[in-house]
């Protein structure tokens, strides 16, 4: 718990214990303006590394096979390499990091299924019981799961803003620390009763267009809750008419705190060079944040799956990414990011542990 008293960790079967100090080391926070440093942010982000992929793609072309045979496969290794910066990209510490929040607007019977759910499933992570925890175990990920005070959802998004700008920058640079540790490949998730609402908010605000245009069935809402949820986002849209111009408005404004934990997240990966993998909905509802703040801002990110909540397939155009898998899922946690983080996995093994054809005695073609 940290000096706020918002934030807790867990540590799983899968993943280490996590200390809660923001990266100062990173970023040091001396704007009076919470959003000011927040901005900054942007203007110090990395490239990839142009030589790395470089001699990643020279290799891939060296190894037993036509050249292109792997397809998809040899594009995510080369990836890799150029983010990670050498052209052996590597698989050694893969972590999965999953933000739950719970959000005010589930007062307006958006969800089908209570807020207590959160806290419920956070115990069912705890104990190994969620689909998240057999998918990381099967593929050798790291797990770890950040409570944000379930037991203060942020205020309803339909009368009043959803965080004020200093919680709002504060769960910011808490997410960040998810790339604490080490991480070589960072895939994120989500828990959170109503927040494909507030995702579908976001959005709207972002995008234009119906509420309805943008709104799914989440959790599995029937036909009266879908209208419910329809109705929330399009009050909410209205309440917050006129200030939400500014992307990081609509997040403190609309979003919750594990969509603004998560954007400090992807930002966090950034500075530091890591690959991100993007889950589902609401994931993207944090990524699209920071690609209207700058197109550029998502430029390290794969999107690891299409969701079939909503309208998800739209937002990855918007987000120009085009989606790993098509499994047709929509449960969240980071599971579609975790099942792509096996494929990057299989992947960088064969790009670091294939033969060339000079070592396997093999003739190339002239």
């Amino acid at each position: 718990m940290n000096d706020s008293g918002l934030f807790s960790t867990s540590a799983l079967r899968y993943g280490p214990v996590y200390p809660p100090d923001p990266l100062k080391a990173l970023i040091p926070m001396t704007s009076l303006l919470p959003f000011d440093d927040i901005r900054e942010m942007f203007r110090l982000m990395p490239e990839a590394d142009a030589g790395a992929e470089a001699a990643a793609r020279a290799r891939d072309l060296d190894l037993t096979k036509p050249p292109g045979s792997l397809g998809q496969l040899e594009h995510i290794a080369c990836f890799v390499a150029g983010w990670q910066g050498k052209a052996r990209p590597s698989f050694e510490r893969p972590q999965i990091v999953v933000f739950a929040g719970n959000h005010g607007v589930v007062a307006r019977g958006v969800s089908p299924y209570p807020a207590s759910v959160t806290r419920a499933m956070m115990q069912n992570f705890s104990a190994g019981g969620a689909a998240i925890n057999q998918i990381c175990g099967s593929y050798g990920l790291g797990l770890k799961v950040f409570e944000l005070a379930l037991d203060l959802p942020t205020r309803d998004i339909t009368i009043a803003a959803a965080m004020d700008e200093k919680e709002a920058a504060a769960t910011f640079a808490f997410g960040m620390e998810a790339i604490a540790g080490g991480a070589d490949v960072l895939g994120l998730g989500e828990m959170g009763i109503g927040n494909t609402t507030v995702a579908a908010a976001i959005y709207a605000a972002l995008y234009g267009g119906k509420a309805s245009q943008w709104v799914g069935r989440g959790t599995g809402v029937d036909d009266e809750g879908l209208k419910r949820k329809i109705d929330a986002v399009e009050a909410a849209l209205a309440f917050h008419k006129g200030h939400l111009k500014d992307p990081l408005e609509v997040m403190r404004r609309l979003g919750g705190r594990e969509i603004a934990a998560m954007a400090g997240a992807i930002m966090a990966a950034r500075l530091e060079r890591v690959p991100v993998v993007l889950d589902g909905y609401v994931v993207c509802a944090a990524a699209a944040l920071l690609h209207a703040v700058d197109p550029k801002a998502l430029d390290h990110c794969l999107a690891g799956h299409i969701s079939a909540e909503g309208a998800h397939a739209r937002v990855l155009e918007r987000l120009g990414k085009k989606p790993l898998l098509n499994f047709g899922m929509r449960l969240g946690e980071g599971s579609g990011a975790a099942l792509a983080m096996g494929m990057i996995k299989a992947a960088i093994a064969c790009h670091n542990d294939m033969a060339t054809f000079a070592e396997a005695g093999v003739a190339n073609k002239d």
